[in-house]
């Protein structure tokens, strides 16, 4: 029996209609130089858009300026602000010049280049109008300096602040405090400190400010508003890297016996730093 098979015709140069094909011109140099360079500007714009999305509404890197927070964060360090979550009592935070805080702050650096640096997320040395402060006093609560063991009190609960308060080589560790003082935290304000107390020009400092919107001292209690977030960890250097952890101490603060005043109480007057 003979098996007829299909001739198999090789490949032709025409298309499936038997028309022939275009005919394809190459580019030139600057024509693949231009769709380059375009799709290098679609994914430089779009990554300069996600980082600021992210800097705007989940986090933001700041850079430490000065030793008001040491040993918990040293100058140079980089913190990352996360905006998710509230903060409480014994956190880190970052926050705008509450007015008056740093008269007398270094210039920033004009440097046309730290705008796009600042605008997509990546802090400069520049970053102007920010402080970085411990959480002490929440709305309500009442912080006092200092009991007999010179511990400082909120709503009567004495802090253990050894953990983090700066310690020197030679002295030994500081002092909570060698302001006294006595406050009741008004609404929508926070009672901050930083931990070397000795050169952190905190609430404490401003307990006598003059204001011309606000009474006397009420300027040393942060608005809430003006909060950025919680810094919750040390990005760099890599060998500082890790987390910022919440002190156990303030898990035993109760809450505050009263709601909080319209205007802060502060005993006695006229203290400061």
């Amino acid at each position: 029996m003979t098996t007829h098979q299909n001739p198999v015709a090789p490949p032709s140069p025409a298309g499936h209609n038997g028309s022939r094909r275009p005919t394809v011109t190459p580019k030139t140099i600057g024509q693949r130089a231009w769709a380059f360079t375009r799709e290098l500007l679609i994914v430089v714009v779009g990554a300069v858009v996600v980082s600021s999305l992210l800097r705007a509404f989940v986090g933001q890197m700041f850079i430490i300026p000065s030793q008001s927070m040491e040993n918990t964060l040293l100058v140079g360090d980089r913190v990352v602000v996360q905006k998710l979550t509230d903060f409480q009592r014994g956190d880190v935070v970052v926050f705008s010049d509450p007015g008056g805080w740093l008269e007398g702050a270094p210039v920033a650096d004009p440097a046309p280049w730290n705008k796009l640096l600042e605008f997509i997320g990546l802090p400069t040395r520049s970053t102007p109008g920010h402080l970085i402060k411990r959480v002490i006093g929440m709305p309500g609560d009442k912080v006092v300096c200092c009991t007999s063991k010179d511990r400082i009190t909120v709503n009567g609960h004495p802090l253990n602040e050894s953990g983090y308060l700066y310690t020197d080589p030679d002295d030994g560790q500081i002092n909570p405090s060698d302001v006294k003082f006595e406050v009741v935290v008004p609404k929508d304000r926070l009672f901050v400190m930083g931990d070397h107390r000795d050169l952190s020009a905190d609430s404490r400092c401003h307990l006598s400010d003059l204001s011309t919107s606000e009474g006397k001292g009420q300027a040393a209690f942060v608005p809430i508003s003006l909060v950025v977030g919680p810094a919750f960890a040390i990005a760099a250097p890599f060998d500082r890297a890790g987390r910022l952890e919440r002190p156990a101490t303030f898990e035993g603060v109760p809450d505050a016996k009263r709601s909080a005043p319209e205007r802060a109480v502060i005993k006695p007057a006229g203290v400061n730093c």
